[in-house]
């Protein structure tokens, strides 16, 4: 428990309720939780499953075989990856969950683990607790936020078992040339490395990106597994619903972590799942007009401030360079009750940044950048 962080988010939950508790108007683009509702259908579906009786059981430890065959065919119809829903598809309870159980079935003490830095913070929790080193791979600006695999020591790679990538990034929100899952996968082999791939934010796409599965790469079924999730694209953060999908041997690895572990996501949870996609997607393109709409007037905004700024192709994130990560933080929270999450809580490599979620209306964007307009910045 001592080499255990304290988790990022929750810490800015705490300061947060602070200044809510002072009766500060708290403005927050802290964590990414997206404000939208779950589509209608969805919801529905939920219902009417939740009233089932049938559904008030124990449900299935890999998941219902409907979901996963919804699954394997959404993969399918979307990225072109063939998947058998038998053997190449899990469902989670979450992307968080797989992520944070995949290390105890192939990561021995002593192991290491390639975890990007900045990155998803949970990648290095879930090595510490299946008591794995963690090798932090920089993410640097002037490599497009991309870790430079050349860079790893051959001593490194070889004690290496498992490698996390993000792409679309959080917290960066980079993305990643079909090249960079190549190379990837040639290292993984050359080395015996399991890859793992989260991919929760591939439908969160602007300008005409589409981002691809790292499971089309030639080579990346052997030796990788990809988590998704529904939480991003459908609104459904609270429903705790995901897959990994990717090579039979390691997504069996994992189901026999989560048998010892969990007993399953709701079926009801699931059938809601299997309307999500199977159903009508202009739920997730609308979605992207409006977070589209919000990323233009923030990253406007901030650059008229004189910040040094990007447009991101995907995810609902702005990355923003800072001079001190932790100060820009507490001077905005304090002095214009605005929440953003210093990068440093990424890793060290983030210390210079910022991350804006837009997950709040264009009008609290707009009150936010009036606050900082009044700020001597």
């Amino acid at each position: 428990m001592d080499h255990l962080p304290p988790y990022l988010f929750a810490r800015i939950d705490e300061l947060k309720g602070k200044k809510l508790r002072q009766g500060v108007d708290v403005i927050d683009f802290g964590v990414g939780d997206p404000d939208l509702p779950t589509p209608p259908h969805i919801v529905e579906a939920l219902v009417t499953a939740a009233r089932d009786p049938k559904n008030h059981h124990y449900p299935s430890y890999a998941g219902m075989l409907a979901y996963r065959e919804a699954v394997a065919d959404w993969y399918r119809h979307r990225f072109g990856v063939d998947l058998d829903p038998k053997t190449e598809v899990l469902a989670l309870i979450g992307s968080k969950e797989g992520i944070a159980h995949i290390p105890e079935a192939f990561v021995n003490p002593g192991d290491v683990v390639l975890v990007a830095d900045p990155g998803y913070p949970v990648y290095r929790t879930s090595t510490l607790f299946a008591e794995g080193t963690v090798y932090e791979m920089p993410l640097l600006a002037e490599n497009g936020f991309l870790p430079d695999l050349a860079e790893i020591p051959a001593e490194v790679a070889a004690k290496a078992k498992m490698i996390f990538i993000n792409y679309p990034n959080n917290p960066t929100a980079a993305v990643a040339p079909r090249s960079f899952f190549e190379e990837v996968v040639t290292f993984a082999r050359e080395h015996g490395i399991v890859v793992v791939h989260d991919n929760a934010y591939s439908e969160i796409t602007f300008d005409g990106y589409r981002a691809p599965s790292f499971l089309e790469t030639d080579g990346a079924m052997e030796i990788g597994i990809e988590m998704h999730s529904l939480s991003k694209t459908y609104n459904m953060t609270g429903w705790r619903i995901g897959m990994a999908c990717g090579s039979p041997e390691i997504v069996a690895g994992l189901g026999r972590v989560k048998t010892n572990i969990d007993s399953g996501a709701f079926d009801a949870v699931q059938h809601a799942a299997i309307a999500a996609l199977t159903g009508p997607q202009d739920c997730v393109r609308e979605a992207c007009a409006t977070y589209r709409e919000r990323r233009d007037l923030l990253v406007s905004g901030l650059t008229e401030l004189g910040f040094d700024v990007r447009a991101p192709k995907a995810t609902f994130y702005v990355w923003m360079a800072v001079e001190d990560s932790m100060a820009f933080a507490a001077m905005l929270l304090d002095r214009a009750g605005i929440v953003v999450t210093p990068g440093i809580g990424f890793g060290t490599h983030g210390a210079g940044y910022v991350r804006f979620a837009i997950t709040r209306p264009v009008e609290r964007i707009e009150q936010a950048l009036e606050r900082m307009r009044g700020l001597d910045l």
